[in-house]
């Protein structure tokens, strides 16, 4: 690769890494210019995978519940709540809290942040210490109402709660997606030995009257579902948090085993503000359910009547798992938006039989065992899933049931052995060790399963501790950096399998986000929360968008890449308070998803140049001279004809003109350019600002295949000419 360098600017920027320079710098007009030469004649041999702006889901905090689900209810099925440590024992299972006063810490923090009343974090506390499942408080004094556990209409844990006036009960707060939705529907599981009705209330906070309320009549001894609808006024406030209670009658007891409460927009259970984003970005395949989480999942509790699915804790983070989102959700959701499911299958604590009855479930017929069933639940088709993955992140010791990577060959023998004897069409992907470290771990499970193995993965969740003492701008040139250093790894990693013998290997990156923590002090602090670049901030656009054109240059070997994640993890989509808003990265990854099928051209960039500090504990290990252009670029030909233009600006400082110089074929008139950028690389979307950073669609003259264009500093481009 050439590169012109201002060596003068270039010398000061080495010697002097000060935020007041760079301010300078940022404020300054252009002073570079990178020159991309495109040679449209010459195509590549194949077409860009549409899997490459995949996404992943799992079951972690609220990525499913109270995220891609529309449920708003936390705790919905009244279980004991688990606390975690953030550690885990040596089998990899999570260590729970059992210090009341941690636990009431924890419990006043996420009151905090979902936005309850102060008034009633307190409360939060003292229900449960009186027996209230967590996320539950009492409706009246604490003494006038009495609550107990029971069991469940199926087993498991139920709320008993005693009464002594009409009124009385239990309540949760919660925000509503009042912008868009005013209809709500629920259902109760409930019983109760003496109260033949109950109320469901919805109040407004700083309010003393409920503004909607529904009653359910015919309760007797015996547990019955009740389902209906409750609207609220057009004048109820739309960001106020909103208490949902549970009242009785008169005075009495009752007994509850669930209580659920979704806006009528939901699309099969799922947010539509989620559905629709996800669709609207193309999004074309999704990864679940982990994750960590698929290392301790029993697949087989997820689907059926949904009351009679058990409460589990969450075996890989804290809190529980209700198992309101299984598999035939699972497929829904993918239905909802457009895109092809992906299923990662239990190999921690799960057995090959268990596998392999999961891909009957899905892709048998209803003459088989598992076929019948999912019949019997309402699915008649089989889902017909192509993609399975064998096992997360197996060599972590935080995994439930991890391996050593003879273990991973043998695990991998065996489930694809089950597996494919039930569906010999699927396609299987091997759990990989990342490149960065994991050559080892890689090459036994192809000398040892290479005979049966195509395909493996890669999760470069790359970062590691950062010190305190760090600039925040070295942090974004180290993972400016990261795409080169794994395209070579890649590389590596395919000479590898095919020397162990393995004709047409391919690579899924199916976990994928920045991954710098603040460390340790010492110093000068430099770096904090607010300028340390992480998944949600638009270094991630930046960084996803140069993983995508280092996947594409090693096309075919790269076939897919499911970044981490939907919503409330990684980067992608949030939701607070029932708001959904996109991160910067959502907006990179629905550009690129343009590029799917095109067919690659050459694209060649000379210009200036940065350097790698390496700052980030995880690639100090690569350490080296290691330089890279300020603008990365990619060209392809779109399955419409038109030239496509990929261009990030991995540099710090000043805004890129650029110049295209395309060959080959002839293009004039008019270029559609699409820039999203921001004027620092920690800039984010947020509940109060969603659009902060936000793609703007402008055009450009293009005179004899030549177009000029300025690329913000960290700033992600697209240019199509027609």
């Amino acid at each position: 690769m050439k590169s012109h360098r201002p060596g003068g600017i270039v010398a000061t920027m080495r010697i002097h890494r000060s935020l007041a320079l760079l301010a300078v710098l940022i404020a300054s007009p252009a002073w570079c210019e990178t020159v991309v030469r495109v040679d449209a004649g010459e195509r590549g041999k194949h077409r860009i995978p549409e899997y490459i702006t995949g996404k992943f889901a799992e079951h972690l905090f609220w990525n499913i519940y109270n995220g891609m689900s529309a449920q708003v209810l936390r705790n919905p099925t009244f279980a004991a709540w688990p606390f975690w440590t953030g550690q885990q024992d040596r089998d990899g299972r999570p260590k729970w809290h059992f210090e009341e006063e941690r636990i009431a810490a924890d419990i006043r923090s996420g009151a905090r942040r979902f936005g309850w009343p102060d008034r009633e974090i307190d409360r939060l506390v003292e229900s449960r210490a009186d027996a209230l499942a967590h996320w539950w408080v009492k409706v009246g004094d604490r003494g006038a109402v009495k609550t107990s556990p029971d069991a469940g209409w199926y087993g498991g844990r139920a709320q008993r709660v005693e009464v002594n006036q009409a009124g009385q009960g239990i309540a949760q707060w919660t925000h509503l997606p009042l912008h868009r939705e005013r209809k709500f529907e629920y259902q109760v599981v409930v019983r109760s030995p003496d109260l033949q009705s109950m109320t469901i209330e919805l109040m407004a906070a700083g309010e003393t009257q409920p503004v909607a309320a529904a009653k359910i009549a015919g309760i007797t001894r015996q547990w019955q579902s009740f389902s209906g609808n409750v609207e609220l006024p057009a004048d109820a406030p739309k960001e106020a948090s909103y208490r949902v209670s549970l009242v009785a009658d008169g005075p009495g007891q009752f007994v509850v085993g669930r209580v659920l409460l979704w806006p009528a927009d939901h699309i099969k259970g799922a947010d539509s503000d989620v559905v629709r984003l996800l669709k609207e970005s193309n999004l074309p395949i999704l990864r679940w359910p982990g994750g960590n989480f698929v290392s301790g999942y029993r697949w087989e509790e997820g689907v059926g009547p949904v009351e009679q699915r058990p409460t589990v804790p969450n075996w890989a983070w804290e809190g529980l798992e209700p198992n309101l989102f299984g598999t035939d959700e699972f497929i829904a959701f993918c239905r909802a938006v457009g895109c092809e499911p992906m299923i990662c299958v239990n190999a921690g604590d799960g057995t090959p039989e268990e596998a392999a009855r999961w891909v009957e479930y899905c892709n048998g017929s209803v003459n088989t065992p598992m076929g019948a069933r999912r019949a019997a639940n309402g699915h008649r088709e089989p889902y017909r899933i192509r993609y399975w993955e064998v096992g997360n992140e197996l060599w972590g010791s935080w995994q439930v049931h991890w391996t050593t990577a003879a273990g991973n060959a043998d695990r991998y023998r065996q489930f694809s052995e089950a597996m494919l004897r039930v569906d010999p069409s699927i396609t299987l992907y091997a759990c990989g060790a990342p490149v960065l470290w994991g050559r080892d771990w890689n090459l036994t499970l192809f000398r040892k399963a290479g005979d049966i193995l195509m395909r493996t993965t890669d999760h470069p969740l790359i970062g590691g501790d950062v010190p305190l003492s760090t600039e925040p701008l070295d942090v974004y040139r180290d993972f400016m950096a990261v795409p080169l250093i794994l395209e070579n790894k890649w590389r590596q990693l395919e000479q590898d399998m095919r020397a162990a013998g393995i004709k047409d290997p391919k690579l899924a990156v199916t976990e994928l986000q920045l991954f710098a923590h603040l460390g340790p002090g010492g110093g000068e602090a430099k770096l904090n929360r607010g300028n340390l670049v992480n998944p949600a901030t638009q270094a991630e656009a930046v960084y996803d968008t140069l993983i995508y054109h280092a996947s594409v240059r090693l096309l075919p070997f790269v076939e897919m890449v499911t970044h981490s994640a939907t919503v409330n993890h990684g980067g992608g989509l949030r939701k607070e308070r029932e708001r959904v808003y996109a991160n910067p990265c959502h907006h990179a990854q629905a550009a690129f998803a343009a590029f799917a099928g095109a067919t690659p051209v050459p694209a060649e960039v000379a210009g200036p140049e940065e350097q790698a500090p390496f700052v980030l504990p995880d690639i100090q290990r690569a350490r080296s001279d290691l330089r890279f252009a300020r603008v990365g670029a990619l060209a392809a030909i779109a399955k419409d004809g038109s030239l496509l233009v990929s261009l990030a600006h991995r540099g710090t400082g000043a805004a890129e003109e650029v110049t295209i110089r395309v060959s080959g074929r002839s293009i004039s008139g008019e270029a559609e350019v699409w820039t999203l950028a921001a004027d620092r690389p920690w800039a984010a979307n947020s509940l109060g600002a969603p659009d902060a950073v936000a793609p703007r669609v402008t055009t450009a003259n293009v005179e004899d295949g030549v177009v000029k264009v300025q690329l913000p500093a960290y700033g992600v481009m697209r240019l199509r000419l027609r």
